[in-house]
């Protein structure tokens, strides 16, 4: 066989597209910026089981490549697993600018250097990770001493010994990962040069070698011509120099692409901005929004921005004409259907959440929140929907209070201090707005209630249109809804989590309250602790509520004395009384006195 006979075969990489995943994981949850070197490993094909199929030299990355290396002698007959680095760019024009040459001939001398401790081929990896659109530029080098070796003969032998390694260098043994007769790998260049090789001079021109393939040994006789340089760059496809893409956005399903986009938005702000955020107990949280109209379709949007993916909403209206301008989950076609009326709001709210975004777990549920000083016409209808709401609290971890009368807050507020859940308030008025949490049994945090001296009662009665409307400045619900989210994150990331007080968190302060103006657009954080007489979360309230449950609810509901009486509030109104009665008395001036 003359030296024109033998061609070397560089080796094919072969990358599964869960390689990428696990390094987009890695990125992400651990790397963030950092951009040292990753020691990884592929798999070279078993050169004992070849076929005419599978006939030369190719090394897999998958998954398994980022894990600590384990040999396969067993069932490939040799160690298989070739030895890499990763490096991996922060930018797209890292990537690019690299000096491909000089790093090549850098990886070159460390493989050089290697040749001593039985390392003779190794692989090396740049990549860069486009983690938006799922695009994945690589490229794979197989850093190769080079010097052009020729064949000048080759001969059958025989051979008994040992198969369990590719390479033998005490007995220059090497078997091939080609099957093809007329060329060798890449890999044994490295190994010619090694034996070649005194330091850094290529002292022996010719050199011999055993090879097997094809199931038999054969001993082939190379010759050098000294000159030596650097090479390894794996060319496209297409036969050219350059990196390749795998766009995995083209493979992975949309639902799946639109989960890893959400936890991508989130996960960057742990690679610099916040390395402390615990996103965990985000996005774990299940949430209750008791009410669906403008501040719980926005409240709802950004729980989603945060990860959260459990979200139930309750509200007993249907979508009219003049919501969708105002309510971000809902469009024209929603306010008519096939009767005439608008869609249910709960269940339509529920419905385009899932449209948004369909990773998110959601429900609507269709049903009045009973309401104190509203007496009852249909008490089982009433007290379905209480014992409805009960369960709604129980399987909840977190309540927001989004409704429109003052009244529909009480019931909710009670249990929410009674089963010890987080309840946070946002309410609107023409140019102003509230958002507050409740306190806890652990907590002494005022409630929306504790600054009241009478319980709530029926204002929806005898309302004029604007009344009945919500009229307020739009404006000020996207701040409220906004504040109230990021209020509860606040919170979230305190390690005492709903009994925390005020304090600050990974994200800064945790006010009690936030009340904001438009008029002159000013904000102010305060503060206010649990009033003794409060009528929704006082001691007296909350243990009769525990000790009669809805025997207790139907007295409150039909009469708001009732509740004044159990709080203490009767006692209070009758004490201003005699208060103001006593000043009245000190202030009045004798007749004579006005002439003075």
């Amino acid at each position: 066989m003359s030296s024109m006979d033998v061609k070397f075969i560089p080796i094919k990489s072969f990358i599964d597209s869960n390689f990428f995943i696990r390094l987009s994981e890695l990125k992400l949850d651990e790397l963030k910026l950092d951009s040292k070197p990753i020691k990884i490993h592929g798999f070279l094909n078993d050169a004992l089981k070849l076929n005419k199929f599978n006939n030369v030299p190719i090394m897999n990355l998958n998954y398994d490549s980022f894990k600590p290396e384990t040999g396969d002698s067993e069932s490939s007959g040799f160690n298989n697993i070739m030895e890499g680095t990763l490096y991996n760019f922060n930018t797209i024009e890292e990537f690019k600018n690299l000096d491909k040459q000089k790093i090549l001939g850098e990886w070159g001398e460390e493989i050089k250097d290697g040749f001593d401790k039985g390392k003779f081929n190794q692989f090396r990896m740049i990549t860069f990770c486009d983690l938006k659109k799922y695009k994945f530029y690589y490229w794979v080098a197989y850093p190769t001493v080079y010097s052009k070796w020729e064949v000048t003969s080759v001969e059958d032998v025989e051979y008994e010994g040992d198969l369990t390694q590719q390479f033998q260098l005490d007995e220059k043994v090497y078997i091939d990962t080609c099957l093809e007769e007329n060329q060798l790998s890449y890999q044994v260049i490295n190994f010619l040069n090694h034996i070649a090789t005194t330091k850094d001079e290529l002292t022996k021109k010719e050199v011999s070698m055993k090879i097997y393939k094809n199931g038999q040994f054969k001993s082939y006789t190379f010759r050098s011509d000294v000159k030596t340089n650097f090479i390894g760059w794996e060319r496209t496809n297409q036969g050219k120099l350059g990196p390749k893409l795998a766009n995995l956005g083209t493979l992975i399903d949309p639902h799946q692409l639109a989960n890893q986009a959400v936890d991508l938005n989130l996960k960057l702000m742990k690679w610099r901005i916040a390395p402390n955020l615990n996103l965990d107990v985000i996005n774990h949280q299940k949430v209750l929004l008791l009410g669906a109209g403008t501040l719980g379709s926005y409240v709802s949007r950004c729980l989603m921005g945060w990860g959260v993916k459990n979200i139930t909403f309750v509200d007993n209206g249907r979508i009219s004409y003049s919501n969708p301008v105002r309510q971000s989950l809902y469009s024209f076609k929603d306010c008519f259907s096939d009767n005439g009326q608008g869609e249910i709001k709960a269940v339509r709210a529920s419905e385009s959440l899932k449209e948004i975004f369909p990773g998110v777990n959601s429900q609507g549920i269709e049903m009045e929140i009973p309401m104190i000083g509203h007496p009852m016409t249909n008490e089982a209808k009433v007290k379905e929907d209480y014992e409805k709401l009960d369960e709604l609290f129980d399987a909840h971890d977190v309540i927001f209070l989004l409704m429109d009368s003052r009244e529909s807050r009480w019931l909710p507020t009670l249990m929410g201090i009674s089963k010890n859940k987080l309840v946070i308030n946002a309410a609107l008025g023409f140019d102003s707005y509230l958002v507050l949490r409740h306190g806890t049994k652990e907590l002494d945090l005022g409630c929306y209630y504790c600054n009241d001296v009478v319980a709530p009662n029926d204002s929806l009665k005898d309302r004029t249109l604007d009344q009945m409307c919500t009229v307020t400045r739009p404006g000020g619900a996207l701040m409220a809804s906004s504040l109230a989210v990021e209020l509860l994150v606040s919170v979230l990331q305190h390690t005492k989590g709903k009994n925390v007080d005020i304090d600050t968190s990974t994200l800064g302060e945790i006010p009690h309250q936030i009340r904001g103006f438009l008029n002159n657009f000013q904000q102010m954080k305060l503060s206010t602790p649990k009033y003794q007489y409060c009528s929704a979360c006082s001691t007296k309230v909350v243990e009769k509520y525990e000790q009669d449950s809805w025997e207790f609810i139907k007295s409150c509901l039909n009469d708001t004395k009732y509740l004044e009486d159990v709080c203490g509030l009767t006692e209070v109104q009758k004490e201003a009384e005699r208060v103001s009665e006593q000043l009245m008395e000190s202030l009045e001036l004798d007749d004579d006195d006005w002439m003075d």
